[in-house]
């Protein structure tokens, strides 16, 4: 029987590897928002996403209730990053301001991406992101602030019904409904640091293609 060394440690983050995604609302004045976030999981035709408190993209969701979930490529993340300290917000909330966020009101220019629009939702799509996931808000729980996200204003649970997807041609596997996990290289973030998909070890037996 094998055995292992193992330590019990209080990690300031739990980011343990989720897909970074860019989430496109709509601001009030008509114009768009880019919100990046790393905290997703998908179940059927669901995303329940998690989004800190105090910024733009969570206000404008409240108030439009949709957004377009943009899941960024591997080949994005200098991209990201660019958008990453920013912030939509004016003027900022306390702790985004003390933790060296920045205004920004076009983080499209910034991150020299481009929109495109959606067909059942207001705020645009991102041209260059693979994946392009229409949604609609269906439930909303607050989060208030405590002990252990001290630095941050609370966060919300959202969950999301997808109403449309949309994929790069080079990504479906020709002739279906499917994504080509061969193709398809999502970024990710893993304990604050960006990496990509990595070797390919296998499959579930659940796997269509």
């Amino acid at each position: 029987m094998n055995t292992f060394d193992t330590l019990t440690i209080n990690p300031p983050i739990l980011y343990f590897g989720t897909p970074v995604v860019l989430i496109t609302t709509r601001n009030e004045d008509g114009s768009a928002n880019i919100t990046p976030m790393s905290s997703a999981w998908s179940l059927a035709d669901r995303v329940v996403i998690g989004l800190s408190g105090g910024g733009q993209g969570l206000t404008n969701l409240l108030r439009e209730r949709e957004c377009v979930l943009n899941l960024a490529a591997e080949s994005m993340h200098a991209a990201v990053e660019r958008i990453a300290p920013t912030s939509g917000r004016h003027p900022l909330p306390t702790w985004k301001h003390e933790a060296g966020y920045r205004h920004e009101a076009d983080k499209f220019a910034l991150a020299g991406l481009h929109a495109c629009p959606s067909i059942k939702v207001t705020a645009p799509r991102i041209a260059e992101c693979p994946l392009q996931l229409e949604s609609r808000m269906t439930h909303y729980v607050d989060r208030p602030l405590d002990d252990w996200h001290d630095t941050a204003g609370g966060f919300a649970i959202i969950e999301l019904e997808v109403l449309h997807v949309h994929a790069h041609a080079d990504v479906v596997v020709p002739g279906t409904q499917h994504i080509d996990p061969s193709s398809y290289a999502p970024l990710f973030y893993l304990f604050r640091h960006y990496v990509g998909r990595g070797e390919t070890l296998g499959k579930t037996f659940k796997a269509q293609v």
